[in-house]
């Protein structure tokens, strides 16, 4: 693709301008803009643009019920641009869920200052959702229940030589009897509203997600998600001790830890470590989980995302021992994260986002788990 056809979509006459300017600089993109929903579905038939970015609040039509509309008539890679409110995060959630690949931030304060410091994050994901090639990223299949039948899993790359444990194979007392990891970015609040509501309200391991995701997101995220699942949810912001029947979300722009302390095993929130690129980092939440249980009491998910975080965290894991799932690249709004899980010979299995849940499920009955121990 040549040049990226791009609209810009903002009731801001001032922030249309600096946005389009921003795009208009940069080599290889062909911009337009419009300053309400109506006028952007006009131009999405005449301009055909590969990517939308869409304000959430504007007048006569707001953003969702032009990207709703957007979806149905004519489906391409949407990015919301959205405030750091609780009322935005709540509305920017709604668009993911019906379909929006992504989003940015809005900038606050001075408009030309602020927008320069999230410009590159714009241009990356303007570039990747144009690079996707996807004309709709709403994913179409309906969610199973836990005792449904899942497709049959992809064969992975040979394993390397297994590794010793560098834990017990038996959970010490107050230790959670093993943990689910999962692993997201783009594309993932839709993704983890088809598989965590799927997950029985038994399910006998706690199940601790590393979406990356800005601070005032995450807590909006995870009662949101709390209204849909048979397990509770909860945003990790402190110290908090592990319990089956209960998913735990990580912090938005800090970092989620499996720490041991006196009576068990928790889960603490850190500051963002400045060696890795994507918070709250998946790679640091495996590998210390990794260090706390043996490898076959740890089942790893790798879904939807841009990069690679993680991967090499749960192939380690899974060369000692681990279960692991990728999420298939046609069921992905990105294929980077799951797609280096497979690559590097890391991915147990390889599933649709529809079936995953029920793999879990299966994998952690007891029947199965007295095999794998």
């Amino acid at each position: 693709m040549s040049v990226v056809r791009v609209l810009v979509v903002d009731d801001s006459a001032l922030m249309r301008r600096h946005l389009v300017q921003l795009l208009q600089d940069e080599k290889g993109l062909e911009v337009q803009s419009a300053r309400n929903g109506e006028e952007a579905l006009a131009l999405v038939d005449s301009f055909d643009p590969h990517v939308v970015t869409l304000d959430v609040n504007m007048p006569q039509m707001d953003g969702i019920t032009c990207l709703a509309r957007i979806m149905v008539g004519s489906p391409r890679p949407v990015i919301m641009v959205s405030s750091i409110t609780e009322a935005g995060a709540e509305a920017t959630l709604q668009a993911l869920s019906l379909g929006a690949l992504d989003y940015v931030q809005k900038p606050g304060g001075t408009i030309s200052l602020s927008l320069e410091q999230v410009a590159a994050e714009l241009i990356q994901k303007i570039r990747m959702a144009a690079k996707s090639g996807r004309r709709g990223t709403r994913i179409a299949a309906p969610r199973p229940s836990p005792a449904s039948t899942a497709a049959r899993p992809q064969a992975a790359a040979a394993d390397a030589t297994p590794r010793a444990p560098r834990a017990s194979s038996r959970a010490a007392a107050g230790d959670p009897p093993g943990l689910v990891l999962i692993g997201v970015s783009t594309g993932g609040p839709l993704a983890l509203e088809q598989l965590l509501p799927a997950l029985p309200a038994r399910l006998p391991w706690p199940v601790v997600v590393a979406q990356h995701m800005p601070r005032s997101f995450t807590g909006v995220f995870a009662r949101r998600l709390d209204k849909l699942c048979a397990l509770d949810v909860h945003e990790v912001a402190g110290q908090t001790e592990m319990a089956p029947g209960n998913i735990y979300v990580a912090r938005g722009d800090a970092d989620l830890l499996v720490v041991r302390r006196s009576g068990g095993l928790f889960l603490a929130s850190v500051p963002a470590s400045e060696a890795h690129a994507w918070h709250p980092s998946v790679t640091r939440l495996v590998e210390s989980a990794g260090e706390h249980l043996a490898a076959e009491r740890l089942l790893c998910v790798q879904l939807t995302g841009m990069g690679d975080d993680g991967a090499e965290a749960m192939a380690t894991l899974k060369r000692q021992g681990a279960r692991t799932i990728a999420q298939n690249e046609d069921t992905c709004a990105v294929f980077g994260m799951p797609g280096e899980l497979v690559r590097r010979g890391g991915a147990t299995t390889v599933l649709p986002i529809g079936s995953i849940a029920g793999q879990i499920t299966r994998w952690l009955n007891p029947a199965s788990l007295k095999r794998a121990c």
